[in-house]
């Protein structure tokens, strides 16, 4: 049987408001546990909330961002339920009058076209606290400093219709709500979660199959193991006649295994009322068109804007528009050196290598945009070849000092004498006379092969300093 796969998702985007949605309790990332949750935050009896103006100024960007409808007149509820991270019993969030109504984003795809995936809405809401279960000897611990920090939560139509696409529409929401400046993007502390509902049906059906929800998914890799795994348990149980049963799921991205959590709620489980101490806000045209024509560039501009200023090509363009850090790296680095295709090339290759190994993000890199323009010019101007510019990188990278240093304290700067490089290609030619006459005599399709081993004779003989482009030239001119 041929299976057809469907997936939404619902994104949780925390807003990087310096204080609470409701209250003036500070939302930094890393105090003591307990020390940021106010009466307010706690509902305690005698206190009123009072709504956040930068969280609703923040909503309307993305909304604006994504060519979604914005409501003039929103709500908020109470979602009522209990969780020990959740002391007020109910959360406050938007259902029936969400201030993001629908919109769209644009995905690439692998094959090179582009997909749309269309928004359903997107609604403010507080944060609850965070449940811990380290460190308390088969307890658990509350930390309530998370309760109460704005997100807006982001729904999508089911249109993903595999993994690789469901990552694309979550790359791409990150690239916006970072591009903007209404969220860090830090998945690592919760920043952004991902739910991933996910269900399969019949290449050809049109009737949706049942879904499951897995949620706070913290990074595009688990995301794209934990929707293959579901796929196929999904498929696994429907082919050997099972059926497949509403719930939500948690999937561990250490063991790379998910188990289900509980049955999947319906809307009315939760009792939703409208919020008896918040009333209705009401925005006006003036307001969304001052926020409109703030906007910063997104990155969908400013990856056509790198094509068209650095002769990018569109998969260049791509990768280094997505995010705003990354992409103000690179145009730092091209407009340092002068070469916008090899500050591309460096930073997609070594530096994003780096970053990804050590789990950093290219703010925390231990080099600076200028000390990499450094380096680029050294190869530019021959200065050092490709091979030795990773050496000089490393040595860069743990601290050693810029380019230009690093080169002349170990000696690296490249051989492009002349004559000295002639003299390295006659000794080699000389110390391997049978590989000569056996290259003099080899057909003409076989001598680039054979050319290699003469070259790794050069280099090493100069302990890999030599040009590599005159050793080349040189050499064939021996030969000959």
């Amino acid at each position: 049987m041929e299976w057809e796969t469907v997936i939404g998702l619902e994104v949780h985007v925390q807003l990087a408001t310096q204080s609470k949605i409701f209250s003036g309790s500070s939302t930094r990332f890393g105090a003591e546990a307990n020390t940021q949750a106010s009466v307010i935050d706690l509902a305690m009896p005698g206190t009123l909330p009072s709504p956040n103006a930068e969280a609703f100024r923040y909503a309307v960007m993305f909304g604006l961002a994504i060519n979604a409808t914005i409501a003039k007149r929103s709500v908020f509820e109470r979602k009522n339920y209990f969780y020990p991270d959740l002391p007020k019993g109910y959360q406050t969030t938007q259902l029936e009058a969400p201030i993001v109504g629908s919109g769209a984003v644009d995905i690439a795809l692998d094959n090179g076209e582009t997909k749309r995936i269309r928004i359903h809405h997107a609604h403010l809401e507080e944060d609850a606290g965070k449940s811990l279960h380290e460190d308390f000897h088969g307890m658990s611990g509350i930390d309530l400093n998370r309760a109460g920090t704005p997100l807006i939560e982001v729904v999508t139509e089911p249109d993903m219709r595999n993994a690789p696409e469901a990552v694309a529409c979550a790359k791409k929401l990150h690239a916006i709500v970072t591009s903007l400046g209404i969220c860090d993007g830090n998945m690592s502390q919760g920043s952004m979660r991902f739910d991933v509902n996910i269900s399969v049906r019949l290449k050809g059906e049109e009737k949706l199959g049942t879904r499951t929800e897995t949620k706070n998914l913290n990074s595009f890799r688990f995301m794209e193991r934990c929707i293959e795994q579901e796929v196929q348990r999904q498929i696994e149980v429907l082919e050997d006649g099972g059926t497949i049963q509403q719930e939500t799921r948690l999937y561990d991205g250490d063991t790379h295994t998910a188990r289900s959590m509980r049955s999947k709620e319906e809307a009315n489980d939760y009792r939703y009322f409208p919020c008896p101490d918040l009333l209705p806000v009401v925005i006006d045209d003036e307001y969304i068109a001052q926020i409109r024509q703030a906007l910063p560039e997104l990155p969908d501009q400013r990856q056509q804007r790198f094509i068209a200023d650095y002769k990018l090509s569109n998969y260049d363009a791509d990768i280094l528009s997505a995010n705003a850090d990354i992409a103000h790296f690179f145009e730092a680095t091209a407009k340092a050196c002068g070469d916008a295709k090899l500050s591309a090339n460096w930073l997609m290759g070594e530096v994003s290598a780096r970053l990804n190994a050590e789990e950093k993000s290219i703010a925390e890199a231990p080099l600076s945009p200028e000390q990499l323009a450094g380096l680029i010019r050294r190869i530019s101007d021959a200065t050092v070849s490709n091979k030795i510019a990773k050496k000089v990188f490393d040595a860069m990278w743990q601290g050693e000092g810029d380019a230009d240093s690093i080169i002349e304290a170990k000696g690296l700067k490249q051989v492009s004498d002349t004559g000295a490089i002639e003299q390295l290609v006659e000794d080699v030619i000389a110390n391997n006379a049978k590989q000569v006459e056996n290259y003099r005599n080899a057909d003409e399709a076989k001598r680039p092969k054979m050319l290699g081993f003469f070259v790794g004779q050069i280099m090493k003989a100069s302990k890999g300093q030599a040009n590599p482009q005159q050793v080349n030239k040189i050499l064939l001119q021996k030969l000959k």
